[in-house]
């Protein structure tokens, strides 16, 4: 496999996932200054996929990303859809990687 790129991460993390809504300010100026904002997070993840971790466990340990470390209370269903997106595109991202090399 290839190395994970980051900035595919980042960019399924952005507009799949964005869990405290910083893609919400309207201009590109938050790319600078949070780009890196889920970096441990997404990247966590792909490593989970790639130890062959399922979806909905991957989509869980988003979960609990956002209800834990980010302390944003529980999860509901939308959010929840959004976790299993971003675990979905991740490993679409791993499969395709993986293929290319």
């Amino acid at each position: 496999m290839n190395k994970i790129d980051i900035h595919a991460l980042r960019q399924i993390g952005w507009d799949r996932w964005d869990p405290i809504g910083i893609r919400q300010l309207g201009n590109s100026a938050w790319r600078s200054g949070a780009a890196d904002e889920y970096d441990s997070y997404l990247l966590h993840a792909a490593n989970m996929i790639l130890h062959g971790a399922a979806l909905d466990t991957v989509a869980a340990y988003l979960d609990g990303i956002i209800s834990s470390d980010l302390a944003l209370g529980p999860v509901e269903d939308a959010v929840h859809r959004a976790s299993l997106h971003t675990a979905e595109a991740i490993s679409a991202y791993v499969q395709a990687n993986r293929a290319s090399s």
